[in-house]
């Protein structure tokens, strides 16, 4: 797994300011560490959807039913949809939380590490679907979370139980429908039709993080 260090500086809240050795070489040790922690699992199903009279997105074969604007302009062109989870693993939670109560430093750096390590787990899995479906004749649109704009998380055990992602990849929720391990990630991509217009990209303005943003209130984004 390659973890980009610009992208852990730029976690870390890094706008190119001078770096001493001895943290520029902790670092280091954390993106090692964080490869070796790492236990990166993910799981993905294909499904085709229906889109409703009253717009919301029905997940056929499944009693899923997603609601609210954002996901209905995500998949109202969409003939399938991948629904897709990926995770770290429990070690690499329980590290940085051990790390919490006795190196905070360290441990802020390998959850940063993790952060980015997460995304290169969900490029991998986004890569295998794109070519399932160009072999199918669709072109994909954008990986698209709960969370994200309207679509609200308590959807999460739906997805992890029609992905059977507790067994295969250790996945569950908290009673708040926050992803254990917390370094874990569920998104859903559209199918649509050679020639269709599509928008590759999320924005700001559809984070749930919107108003509370770090990067945005810099100037930057973080790249989602």
């Amino acid at each position: 797994m390659n973890i980009n260090k610009k992208e852990v500086l730029r976690y870390l809240g890094y706008k190119n300011q001078e770096i001493q050795d001895d943290l520029n070489t902790l670092i280091d040790n954390c993106i090692g560490e964080a490869k070796k922690i790492s236990k990166p699992l993910y799981t993905y199903r294909i499904f085709d959807v229906e889109v409703t009279a009253n717009e919301n997105i029905k997940i056929l074969g499944t009693n899923l039913v997603l609601k609210g604007k954002d996901i209905y302009n995500h998949l109202k062109d969409a003939k399938k949809c991948a629904i897709m989870a990926a995770t770290l693993g429990v070690s690499m939670d329980n590290t940085i939380r051990v790390l919490g109560k006795t190196d905070m430093t360290k441990s802020l750096i390998l959850d940063s590490c993790s952060t980015e390590a997460i995304e290169k787990v969900c490029d991998k899995a986004e890569e295998e679907i794109k070519a399932i479906a160009k072999e199918d004749g669709y072109i994909t649109n954008f990986r698209y979370s709960p969370g994200y704009g309207d679509l609200a998380i308590d959807i999460q055990p739906d997805i992890i139980n029609i992905l059977n992602a507790n067994k295969s990849i250790g996945l569950t929720t908290t009673e708040s429908c926050i992803l254990l391990p917390r370094k874990s990630v569920t998104a859903i991509i559209g199918f649509l039709d050679k020639g269709t217009q599509i928008v590759n990209k999320r924005g700001c303005e559809n984070c749930s993080s919107y108003h509370n943003c770090n990067f945005r209130k810099d100037g930057v984004s973080c790249g989602n």
